[in-house]
């Protein structure tokens, strides 16, 4: 177990109002090894002490002169088994891994899902992953929905975890994805800055929510690629990465996805889906060793595929040629 002491001292930068700086955002500044999400965790578990008393509190200030001592646990040995799944891998080295995740996958193990996720199967395919970024979810550093489809990068070292997840809180990383979704939108372009938290009533769902009820800033930008009669292809670019983002995004402006069991009307279109058509098709980001930049596009699957030709061959029809 490691354990690294902090004397907060008065030449601080972000001691200005010393009453008023948060435990987690003083560790952040001062750790710069640890993502804030990583040590707001470590505080909850009780591996930190302020004054030599155990702090559970993120929320906690610090002043001038206040001692803090972090320890650092070793990284527990995972219960999840290694499952030999196969895998579509888009590019990979010592630090680095990017999967084109096919639909009905769960990324890691949740309530109703113990095994038979992607956790699994990296588990399997990377045999010293286990503790990188925490014991259920090692190597994650964003999530796919479980029927969407397409890129997802998984950290093989901890430093490479920290330094992407930074990335994405950064907004340098880029995350593009194509959906199909029901109507045809008015402009060519345009972009969604609408909150999003759990939804008041349906706890499974998530929704627009005011930021003063709990809801997070979540933006989404998007153009249209293909205008499909009564559908359209969408291109989405993620500026956040909310859970079902695009999804309550693309429900709230009206045009739902094509398929989304959850957030749309479920109306046929003639296509065995195994759930929304949405695909993360394209994944930049820098390498988080070399600082290389490295772009990966995922080739959708092949109903995603079949639904653009159906689609396709149906528009003469609806012209009346």
């Amino acid at each position: 177990m490691a354990l690294i002491t902090l004397q907060v001292e008065n030449n601080s930068a972000s001691l200005t109002h010393p009453k008023e700086v948060r435990l987690d955002l003083y560790l952040s500044q001062h750790l710069n090894e640890l993502s804030r999400s990583r040590i707001q965790q470590l505080i909850e578990q009780s591996y930190v002490k302020l004054n030599d008393k155990i702090c559970t509190s993120k929320k906690t200030t610090v002043k001038v002169g206040d001692r803090i001592i972090l320890e650092i646990p070793v990284a527990e040995p995972l219960e999840l088994q290694p499952e030999d799944l196969p895998l579509d891998i888009l590019y990979e080295d010592d630090s680095l891994l990017i999967l084109n995740k096919p639909a009905g996958l769960v990324v890691h193990p949740a309530p109703g899902h113990p095994d038979g996720t992607l956790v699994n199967a990296i588990l399997a395919h990377c045999p010293n992953l286990p503790g990188i970024g925490g014991v259920q979810r090692p190597g994650i550093v964003h999530r796919l929905d479980k029927d969407t489809t397409g890129a997802i990068a998984i950290a093989k070292t901890e430093i490479a975890h920290q330094n992407l997840q930074k990335q994405l809180k950064a907004k340098t990383a880029q995350r593009e994805y194509l959906g199909v979704v029901y109507g045809a939108p008015k402009t060519e372009n345009g972009t969604i800055d609408l909150p999003i938290g759990r939804h008041p009533v349906d706890r499974k769902k998530m929704a627009v929510v005011p930021v003063e009820k709990g809801g997070r800033p979540a933006v989404t930008h998007w153009q249209v690629k293909e205008r499909l009669g009564n559908y359209t292809l969408i291109h989405f670019q993620l500026e956040t990465g909310r859970t079902h983002q695009i999804r309550v995004h693309s429900a709230q402006m009206g045009h739902p996805i094509v398929g989304d069991p959850v957030y749309s009307s479920g109306r046929s279109v003639g296509v065995n889906l195994s759930g929304q058509a949405l695909h993360a098709w394209r994944l930049k980001l820098q390498h988080p060793v070399t600082e290389n930049w490295i772009e990966v596009t995922a080739t959708p699957p092949m109903e995603f595929t079949k639904l653009l030709e159906v689609l396709r061959q149906r528009i003469p029809q609806q012209k009346g040629y």
